[in-house]
């Protein structure tokens, strides 16, 4: 079974995601990533989606022209796990010549 991570697992794990917030409201975070142009927002998407698809744990994602906005939550435990903080780590090494969306 997939656990929430705890008040204290959760300071401690979000601590080496500087780029990432938490999301009011919900036990989420999320990023925005802004990149050159519209194809290489795509390969952003494609590279994550083939590890999403291989982790079985999927993204909330909203993208127009080269921005990406993403948002980590794992539903089946109603909050953060340890699923979402190493998908974030891969977005974060995925997208580390991205730049932060305005």
């Amino acid at each position: 079974m997939i656990h929430k991570l705890t008040s204290e697992e959760r300071k401690t794990r979000l601590e080496g995601l500087p780029l990432w917030t938490a999301v009011p409201g919900r036990d989420a975070i999320q990023r925005s990533l802004r990149f050159a142009d519209f194809n290489e927002a795509f390969g952003f998407m494609t590279r994550v989606a083939i590890k999403a698809q291989e982790m079985n744990h999927h993204p909330e994602w909203f993208n127009v022209y080269n921005r990406v906005d993403v948002t980590l939550s794992t539903h089946d435990a109603d909050g953060l796990t340890e699923r979402d903080i190493e998908l974030a780590l891969f977005i974060d090494h995925a997208g580390a010549h991205a730049k932060p969306a305005a």
